[in-house]
């Protein structure tokens, strides 16, 4: 195999002169890649780095994380990827041979993906590495980097992210992605972070009301476009406020149904389709939007028209990309609220959300200790594998050169028995090195001492060049 670089990307041929390419490599600066260890990355623009318009672009759907997690490992520097986009974040997860390359070339994706300029991304994006980026995620999946602390929906986020990494996508990213789970589970029970905390669609519900006129909230009419997971939410949210009579509009009116056959008795769903949007809405007081549409449902044209309360209309859009334009702000008479707005409802619990993320610090602290020792045990499986790969090498070649000398009078019961002594020499001069590399449970060593052992077989044994061919090897299959 010879071994080519062309503006900083690695690039391979197939060829006979395998260890001479290989040798080649070694002296040039692509041997970094053998003695540094992939880092995991994160880049993200949420909403607190990042504008709504900005997001809206960089959306994601769920359908399209699998394709978008195999271009991204793809890209010549990027061995694993995970993609967490929601309402309030766009973050994506890497393990990169090279930190900057790797940076540079999923922000060119994502830029040619969005149409949004690269310059543009780094204004208002954040990245961090390592430690960094695994303590990051299990805040997310804590619920701390939320709006509202300790909200559950983030959490099954993170775990539809680990579901669609199942199918051969690596083993550090989706490994982070687990043990963020258990973090973010272990916060909630431990700490009560999610006690009494509320998600987006329950915030969108307090927010409206806070926004009604006082003593109004029992008599205003409710309606809710989009009956799916954010839809429900907010009915069930609505609900919990002690609204007993909404609208629904959506396509579907078997969700709709099934939604009312959950709610106690007493509470009244009026469905209606798509098409009576506009007249619902021109009944409405307050107005929420929660769907998929790609494009604004109610514009200044559409929402101009609509018979005048004595008191504002409320549009609270909880939708990303938004369900409601910015234009219809505008009009008199139409107030709209977005994500962007729910910090006011989260705002007046800042003391005791401080309180119980401290509490949780600890355990997410605990949990990426957990991970990093994990991570770092993993280390010592490519050298076992390697060095195992090189003997067997050596073996066989030794065997074979005996072979063609000395074989032709051999019967085939002595070859193989030549062949089974050969593989039980091996076997023994290799049980001391590869009992100091174990990390398991039959082995009390500390992990700092079996790392020290594997980088000096490593050293000793030149493996360096069995890692960076098995590396240009797994890039140009995902070519």
């Amino acid at each position: 195999m010879n071994n080519k670089t062309t503006g900083g990307l690695i690039r391979c041929e197939l060829s006979s002169s395998r260890v001479s390419g290989l040798q080649q490599l070694k002296k040039s600066s692509i041997d970094r890649y053998t003695k540094e260890r992939s880092s995991i990355v994160v880049i993200g623009l949420s909403i607190h780095t990042a504008p709504l318009e900005m997001r809206e672009k960089l959306a994601i759907p769920v359908a399209e994380w699998p394709l978008a997690i195999s271009e991204l490992c793809a890209l010549n520097h990027i061995e694993e990827a995970a993609v967490l986009s929601t309402c309030n974040r766009m973050e994506i997860y890497l393990l990169a041979l090279s930190q900057h390359r790797g940076v540079r070339e999923v922000t060119q994706w994502m830029s040619k993906r969005s149409g949004i300029p690269v310059s543009d991304i780094c204004r208002h994006w954040f990245l961090l590495y390592n430690n960094d980026a695994t303590q990051h995620l299990f805040e997310v999946s804590a619920g701390l980097d939320s709006l509202v602390l300790g909200e559950g929906q983030i959490l099954s986020q993170v775990k539809q992210v680990k579901e669609k990494l199942r199918n051969g996508f690596g083993m550090v990213i989706p490994g982070l992605f687990e043990k963020a789970i258990t973090a973010g589970k272990r916060a909630r029970a431990e700490t009560g972070i999610a006690s009494g905390a509320v998600s987006v669609s329950s915030a969108a519900v307090e927010l409206a009301l806070t926004k009604l006129p006082l003593g109004s909230a029992s008599s205003a009419v409710m309606l809710v476009v989009g009956a799916g997971k954010m839809g429900k939410l907010v009915i069930k949210h609505l609900v919990a406020k002690g609204c007993t009579k909404m609208v629904v509009v959506n396509r579907s009116k078997e969700r709709v149904a099934a939604i009312q056959e959950e709610m106690p008795s007493g509470i009244e769903i009026i469905y209606k389709p798509l098409d009576d949007m506009l007249a619902c809405a021109g009944e409405a007081n307050v107005i929420f939007t929660s769907t998929a549409c790609k494009t604004p449902l109610f514009l200044k044209e559409h929402v101009e028209i609509l018979p005048l309360h004595a008191d504002a209309r409320l549009f609270v859009d909880i939708s990303v990309p938004r369900n409601v334009g910015s234009c219809v702000a505008e009009i008199e008479g139409a107030r709209v609220y977005n994500v962007d707005d729910l910090k006011e409802v989260v705002a007046a619990n800042k003391e005791d959300r401080a309180r119980k993320a401290m509490e949780a610090q600890n355990i997410i602290t605990e949990e990426s200790k957990k991970f990093e020792a994990w991570r770092d045990s993993l280390q010592t499986v490519p050298t076992i594998k390697k060095l195992r790969r090189k003997t067997e090498r050596i073996r066989a070649a030794s065997v074979e050169k005996f072979m063609s000398k000395y074989g032709k009078d051999m019967d085939k019961k002595t070859k193989e028995a030549l062949e089974d002594l050969t593989r039980a020499m091996v076997n023994k001069i290799l049980h001391g090195p590869m009992k100091h590399l174990r990390c398991d449970d039959t082995e009390n060593r500390p992990l700092p001492e079996t790392l020290e052992n594997m980088e000096a077989l490593n050293r000793m044994f030149e493996l360096e060049l069995e890692l960076l061919e098995e590396k240009i090897r797994a890039k140009m299959e995902q070519k």
